[in-house]
Parts: structure tokens; sequence; C-alpha cells
């Protein structure tokens, strides 16, 4: 039987992450943290009520762990609001060195955005990684490319103990770049296949209600992958003024998707189709929450709280690391500990007791 590894996650959303992670059944988590408390309650929801929902300053100390994942907040990072987050979200990656050097990891994980690889901030953890004996690498990742039906790029970065860090290798392609024994990317029509054309209101399978102006801009725009631009040239009385004036760039905002191509990434707001590509291909709505669930390769067993609000469920799918690149990762990672003699398990008792 194969051996089963501790795992931690920070900064854990909903678990995206550990998801990933314990489906490929080598792994099982034993401690989380996560500020935001809807996030925690579904974290907890589906995985155990070993979460905390505290600020991550507050952990007086980290139980012993096989593997630390996990994202501290991207904002500070991101292109979309490099001036609207305070420093002290920037610093917060120093708490994931304090829990690695507690942990006593083997290996960690973190998911951010592209622009942390160029980051001050970045280079300084992985000077400190480095002094705690990791040998670090970060890439750009498309989630596209390990079967998840969305183009989303983040940024992986992978430290390892236990001998050269390794990288999942690409199992799915781009059309026309689909090698011997290759596959191509997974689109949406195939991720929400099943699912009826009409929200059903159940398991979150339901839609923003748009206002009638709203309506009105969905019918003008039929055809898949259509968006503002087309809009504005049939229908300018009901263009924004905003979107008349600016005749270039945001070319995916009120964007339909496409059902023979992955969705586009998946934000926190994308119940708004102003925000980006986010209108069904054929029906005149914005996606729901489980198409967009599923355009994160949650599956529908995955329990989102009915009782919470429809912004904190989007949140939580948007913020979210697909399971399935998560699992990706985890599996390579899994074979790197095997091999290692270095590698060891703390049992889940004893993670929790230290």
């Amino acid at each position: 039987m194969a051996q089963t590894y501790t795992l931690m996650d920070l900064f854990a959303g909903c678990g995206g992450m550990t998801r990933g992670f314990e489906d490929t059944g080598r792994f099982e988590s034993v401690f989380a943290v996560e500020f935001d408390q809807a996030a925690a309650d579904t974290y907890a929801l589906n995985f155990g009520d070993h979460v905390e929902a505290v600020p991550i300053e507050d952990v007086d100390q980290f139980p012993l762990a096989d593997v630390v994942i996990g994202g501290p907040p991207c904002q500070g990072f991101s292109a979309l609001n490099m001036r609207g987050v305070g420093l002290e979200r920037r610093d917060l990656w120093r708490e994931y060195l304090r829990a690695l050097e507690q942990s006593q990891a083997a290996v960690f994980v973190m998911e951010n955005v592209p622009e942390l690889l160029k980051s001050a901030e970045y280079a300084e953890f992985v000077e400190k990684a480095e002094e705690l004996g990791y040998r670090v690498e970060g890439r750009i990742l498309n989630a596209a490319d390990y079967g998840v039906p969305q183009r989303r790029r983040r940024t992986i970065v992978i430290g390892t103990r236990v001998g050269d860090v390794r990288w999942p290798e690409q199992t799915h392609f781009a059309p026309g770049k689909v090698p011997h024994g290759g596959k191509p990317w997974t689109t949406f029509g195939q991720a929400v296949e099943g699912l009826p054309l009409q929200p059903s209101g159940r398991n979150w399978h339901n839609a923003r209600n748009p206002r009638p102006v709203s309506l009105e801009r969905y019918r003008t725009i039929p055809n898949e992958g259509e968006g503002r631009f087309e809009l504005a040239e049939r229908r300018p009385d009901i263009t924004p003024d905003c979107w008349l004036r600016k005749k270039t760039g945001s070319t995916d905002v009120f964007g339909r998707l496409w059902w023979d191509r992955p969705a586009f990434t998946i934000r926190t707001e994308f119940y708004k189709p102003e925000k980006g590509r986010y209108l069904h291909p054929s029906e005149h709505r914005p996606i729901t929450l489980r198409e967009a669930a599923r355009c994160m390769t949650f599956k529908d067993s995955f329990t989102f709280p009915e009782n919470q609000p429809m912004t904190a469920v989007a949140k939580q799918i948007g913020n979210a690391v697909p399971p399935r690149l998560a699992q990706a990762i985890a599996a390579t990672l899994a074979e790197a500990l095997d091999g290692s003699s270095g590698a060891r398990s703390h049992p889940p008792e004893l993670a929790l007791a230290a």
C-alpha cells in the first residue's frame, strides 16, 4: 500500500488545492488556515474541522507536516490591483516561511499570479527558503495544459528538500499543437455537459438576475465570441458610454464564451459579464456558479454551503486553485517523496500534537 503524506494548507480558501492533493489518495490534510470565515466554513464542510479561521499571524505554532501548500494573497502582486493593496498584504509570505520552518516540511507548493516572479518579495522569499534547505523553482503554468477547462495562467513555486524540483508533464494541448499521445484542451462544453441550459437553482446552478437593459444587451450579441464591440456597433443606444469612448482594450468585456474552447480565467466576479468573457455561449445570461465551479474542476460533490451569499461562494470559486491542476502537481510530488530516503510521514496525531 502506498504511503500517505500529511498536508498543511495555508491561505487555504475553500480548499481547491487540498482537494487536488487528496484526490491522489496520497495526502491527508491535517491543518489549514483561512482568514475568511465563509471560505473556512466551506473548507471544514469538505475536509473536516482542522481549519482555523484566523489571521495566519495568530497561529502560535504550526504542526508537523510533510507538505505545505497555499498561496499568500495575490492582490499585492497582481497587475489588476497594484495600487489598491496595503503593504501588509504583500508581507504575509514571511508567515509562509515560519510555517515551513516549524512544520519541517519536506516539500512546499506556492500558487500566485504571474507577476509574483518579478517581485522583490519573491526574490527574498527564495533566498530565505534556500537558507532553510529547500531547492526552489518557480514557473508559470497554464491550467488548461493539465486538463482544466479554463485558460488560467498562474505562478507555481515548488520547494523541496528531497532532491531536484520535479514538475508534472503537460497532458493537454492547444488546438493544432496536440502531439501523439496528447489530448486537446478540455472545452467549456465538455465542462458543463449534463447541466441544464436553464439554471435549476440547485447545487449553485444559478446565475445573477439581470436587469431588463442587461438582458437586452445579451440578446444583441447572440453568437459565440461576440462582445462589447459588436454590442456598440449594433446598439449604441444601450451601450455604456465608457465602452463607446474606449475603442481598444478590454476586448473580452461582455464577451460570450465558446462551446469548443476552454473558458477564460474565472475571477471572483464572473457572474458580472461586464468584468470579462463570462456570458454563456448560447443562453442570454452569465455563467452560473456551478458552471464556473466545473470550469475550475470542482466536482459537483464538492459542497458550497447553501446558506452563504452568492458573492461569497463566487469569491471562493474565483480565488481557488483548480483541483485538477493541484492533483497533477501532487502526483509528481508523491513520486518524489516516495523515491527519497529523506522523506518521512508524520502521523496525523503526531502532526496535530506538535
